[in-house]
């Protein structure tokens, strides 16, 4: 068959196969259209979940009528006129494909009067087939309708869903994207009836409250409530937004919005950096929640990847990984008793230099030493077996320790402010009882504790662990039979890249080929891994991501294995003052919320929630 230049119309429908894969497709083209236009409003009327019709109308700045004729061509944009425009990238669109697929697919019409003009314009095309423009009503601003979808293609228009399913696609659609413009007023109608109504913020309006309730009807009432938000800087990256608490967890990876210079994203190098963060706080087969903004210089990022733009390419991998991560993971370490600060004020670490300590030394306490302090760790360090931690408080306490605050007791001097707070009381309150050996009974100033004293002691010696393990550096042993690894030529150069990062984890890595290495030496705390695996996973992810955190990761779960049966056991007989000790520790320890495998180490019931429990008051 001789080469032949294809028909503009076969051309159209092909891109449109690219572009165009559903009515949610459509939308999400014509949305982000009206949002480069500057839209303050937008609304979406869509039919039989957008196959039979629809019809988005914004008040942005409109189309002129000389543009018109140009809208429905092939790669014509206003939004970039030189590669120079493209790898500085602000718009939501940029490739000029997007009118002229949708035109192609569908019997179209546009209206718009732009905000200089006295009149407005349409024009429409059915099929590829183009009419006009000639003149319309229509205030200031643009409407499109999208009518019989793939009419003209029923092979695409049979791999539709139903009517309902097409339009979920499309609420969730329209939920991601209202998240990325607070200042945008959002309106959603299907089939005669409004769905959603995001009422935009402004500058003269309390932005703060409009954007928690946008958040509400998007992620659930109780997201903020058990959110902790975050603002980091570092040169030209800057990360806000929240991220739930790991309590606060999911089934499934529904409450995930995650946007970088407010374009909506799913990307494999963002989803491993919080997966990262959370990796020993959260519960085995739950999704943590999020809503992030990443704000880069768009040189930074290449958003011209994929025809959906949902993925988009850095031309420093390394940092920005690093650098979701570092921003999560330093939050999650305040989620502690006593420390639900929302905000993480300080400074973040330069963690593409310190990356071997980003689980490391994550850990450990804030503000003074413990009754732990060297008392513990002669059962983390490798080879002399793991014991039963014992506590030492009645021993220390009598020795005069200050590890233990002075708090009063909870007696009738300490009765509350006219602000219901009992200042001196610490957020734990104080021992009264344990139950079974399993769980501690305590009184704080809203109301009844309950502690599962194996979890909350695991947390605890685990964290204590990270921070001996760092200070005392990685210790390692030399291989009495050294391990050749074969691996490929990329990865030989990871080696290069890394091998201070290796040494500082206690490997000896040598390039012995243009394809493989030899391994001298490895961390003491891995001498019964597979090691072999483990250096070519770590090599695999560093050459797809530019970093790995598999090495810390197994010597964390090691450690973790240690810290467990290291800690109290069920059963185990505590005095008042050993309970008590415990309690302060948790409330010195970071991520003491939960233990290493994402289970909650405490809860609270307050006055209302017992009365309520014997109907008191009723």
């Amino acid at each position: 068959m001789n080469i032949k230049k294809l028909p503009n119309q076969l051309i159209d429908q092909i891109a449109a196969g690219e572009v165009v894969e559903r009515p949610a497709s459509v939308v999400k083209e014509l949305v982000e259209n009206a949002l480069d236009a500057g839209a303050t409003v937008i609304d979406i009327d869509v039919q039989t979940g957008g196959k039979k019709r629809i019809k988005i109308t914004d008040n942005g700045d409109g189309i002129s009528q000389a543009d018109l004729s140009m809208a429905l061509q092939r790669h014509a944009t206003s939004k970039i006129q030189s590669l120079d425009d493209l790898e500085s990238l602000l718009s939501m669109g940029f490739r000029g494909e997007a009118l002229p697929s949708i035109a192609s697919v569908s019997r179209f019409e546009l209206i718009s009067r732009h905000k200089d003009a006295e009149m407005a314009y349409q024009i429409n095309a059915h099929g590829g087939e183009i009419e006009g423009p000639m003149p319309a009503a229509h205030p200031i601003g643009t409407t499109i309708i999208v009518a019989d979808l793939f009419f003209n293609t029923p092979a695409r228009r049979r791999f539709m869903k139903t009517d309902q399913t097409e339009y979920l696609r499309i609420d969730e659609l329209i939920k991601r994207v209202s998240l990325s413009r607070f200042d945008v007023t959002f309106r959603l109608s299907h089939n005669g009836k409004m769905i959603r109504n995001a009422q935009g913020c402004n500058a003269s309006s309390n932005s703060d409250i409009l954007k928690h309730q946008r958040i509400n009807q998007l992620c659930g009432k109780d997201f903020i409530e058990n959110a902790i938000y975050i603002e980091q800087q570092r040169g030209k990256l800057k990360m806000s937004g929240w991220v739930a608490k790991p309590s606060w967890n999911r089934a499934q990876p529904d409450r995930q919005f995650f946007y970088i210079n407010n374009r909506m994203i799913k990307d494999k190098l963002v989803g491993h950096a919080i997966r990262q963060a959370y990796q020993d706080v959260l519960f085995h087969g739950r999704f943590p929640a999020f809503v992030l903004y990443l704000d880069i210089d768009p040189e930074l990022v290449d958003v011209n990847v994929h025809p959906t733009k949902h993925e988009v390419r850095f031309r420093d991998s390394k940092l920005v990984h690093d650098f979701i991560f570092g921003s999560i993971h330093q939050s999650l370490a305040h989620t502690r008793v006593g420390e639900m600060s929302a905000t993480v004020a300080e400074p973040l670490p330069d963690y593409s230099q310190m990356q071997h300590r980003m689980n490391l030394s994550g850990g450990g306490q804030s503000g003074g030493s413990s009754a732990y302090a060297g008392n513990h760790f002669q059962s983390s360090i490798p080879g002399q077996g793991v014991r039963e931690a014992s506590f030492g408080y009645l021993d220390q306490v009598a020795a005069g320790s200050q590890n233990l605050p002075d708090y009063p007791s909870m007696g009738e001097h300490n009765l509350p402010t006219k602000e219901g707070e009992h200042p001196d009381i610490p957020p734990l309150g104080y021992a009264k009882a344990q139950i079974h050996g399993v769980f501690i009974i305590a009184e704080n100033q809203h109301g009844l504790i309950i502690v599962d004293m194996h979890a909350a002691h695991e947390r605890i010696t685990y964290e204590r662990m990270k921070v001996k393990f760092a200070e005392d550096a990685l210790r390692n042993q030399k291989l009495l039979v050294p391990i050749q690894v074969n691996v490929s030529s990329r990865e030989i150069n990871a080696v290069d890249t890394h091998r201070n990062w290796f040494e500082q984890l206690g490997f000896e890595i040598t390039v012995s080929g243009e394809e493989s290495l030899v391994i001298r030496k490895i961390p003491a705390m891995l001498a019964n891994a597979d090691v072999e695996n483990l250096i070519k996973d770590v090599l695999s992810e560093i050459v797809a991501l530019g970093s790995s955190q598999k090495i810390e990761a197994q010597i964390n779960e090691i450690m973790s294995t240690m810290a467990c049966h290291g800690s109290v056991r069920a059963n185990r007989q505590l005095s008042i003052m050993e309970m008590n000790g415990l309690l302060r520790d948790m409330e010195q320890t970071l991520r003491s919320d939960q233990c290493n495998h994402g289970r909650p180490t405490w809860t609270q019931l307050d006055m209302k929630q017992l009365d309520k429990l014997f109907l008191r008051g009723q």
